[in-house]
């Protein structure tokens, strides 16, 4: 694509960058009410049995991932028109979903502005390793990518990490607006779990909210895996990173039923995010349909986002993602140029 096509697909999508008061009004409503509403449900579930209580809970935590979509455009400063209004309830859907509005911010800005780019990992994104830098790798550190890139630690521990873990401490160096903000939502976050504890008790509340967190959380990180892990994903080194192509090329189309759709606010429309973050989400279904070329987007479904599981190395010299068990032998033979 020339840098004119570039210039004029950016300038096409910019023009839906215009949050809608009244739409962002009425998607909190319409998240908001049901996610409140299934948790109280949940709770007089418990008086027929926890097995009841447990599956409602569940259902809520596919709300959070809604909440937080609304978290995530509020950080864009793209959910309502107002600076103040999307820190405010950016704050807010932060307590909810468990995460610290500016720390965040911050972060996911700079995924923005160095996603695909191979000399800028490290900040906001999921670790990703080339082949080339494995095979020169230390054993200890093979064995945490390993560890790292392993299903059962990614979905099953990655949720406990980060809700227990990274969202509740400041990044050293961090500015003071960024600190308070942390610690408000920190402080936030006891006093409520602790009145719900004084109110229904620590048992209701654990089998209650673990499901609400643990769902929310393994969709969550299943969705931003996904949406940069998929086969001829794009990468680049700085000198020849693009900015539009890593939008259009290393973001995916995320083709979810229509209801998954509406849950994950259009996060699927990756591609068209990340080419205009202030596109809110609900207009990124718009944007896509009106812009021929996003059209193009590596689209993936449901059940062909599932082989990005065994997607684990990228390839720079054949461009695409490869399992451990392809580089088995480049390691034998890597491991016996050592011994030698």
């Amino acid at each position: 694509m020339s840098q004119h096509k570039q210039k004029e697909l950016k300038k096409n999508v910019a023009s839906f960058a215009k949050p809608d008061n009244s739409v962002g009004i009425r998607q909190l409503v319409n998240t908001l009410g049901p996610f409140f509403l299934l948790w109280f449900l949940s709770y007089q579930s418990l008086a027929v049995s926890p097995w009841l209580a447990i599956p409602v809970a569940m259902i809520a935590g596919g709300f959070v991932i809604r909440i937080f979509i609304i978290f995530h455009d509020c950080t864009h400063m793209s959910f309502f028109q107002n600076k103040k209004a999307n820190r405010v309830i950016g704050t807010i859907t932060g307590i909810i979903t468990l995460f610290p509005f500016e720390k965040w911010k911050r972060d996911h800005s700079i995924h923005h502005a160095t996603s695909s780019n191979l000399d800028k990992r490290g900040t906001g994104d999921v670790w990703v390793m080339t082949v080339d830098e494995y095979l020169e790798a230390s054993f200890w550190k093979r064995l945490g990518y390993r560890l790292y890139r392993n299903p059962i630690v990614m979905f099953g521990l990655g949720p406990i990490y980060l809700f227990c873990i990274s969202n509740r401490f400041n990044r050293k160096g961090a500015k003071r607006k960024e600190r308070l903000n942390t610690h408000l939502t920190n402080a936030s976050i006891a006093v409520i779990y602790g009145l719900l504890i004084w109110a229904i008790g620590w048992q209701a509340f654990l089998i209650i909210q673990l499901p609400i967190l643990y769902v929310s959380g393994v969709l969550g990180i299943w969705l931003f895996y996904v949406q940069h892990q998929f086969e001829d994903s794009y990468f680049e080194d700085e000198s020849e990173w693009d900015f539009v192509k890593a939008a259009v090329d290393g973001s995916s189309y995320y083709k979810l039923p229509k209801v998954l759709q509406w849950v994950s606010g259009s996060i699927g429309y990756h591609h068209v995010h990340h080419l205009s973050p202030r596109v809110p989400n609900y207009k990124l279904e718009e944007a896509h349909e009106s812009t021929p070329p996003l059209q193009k987007a590596t689209t993936i479904t449901l059940w062909s986002s599932l082989k990005s599981i065994r997607f684990r190395l990228y390839d720079t010299a054949n461009k695409t993602f490869v399992s451990f068990r392809e580089i088995k032998p480049l390691l034998q033979e890597s491991k016996l140029q050592t011994d030698k």
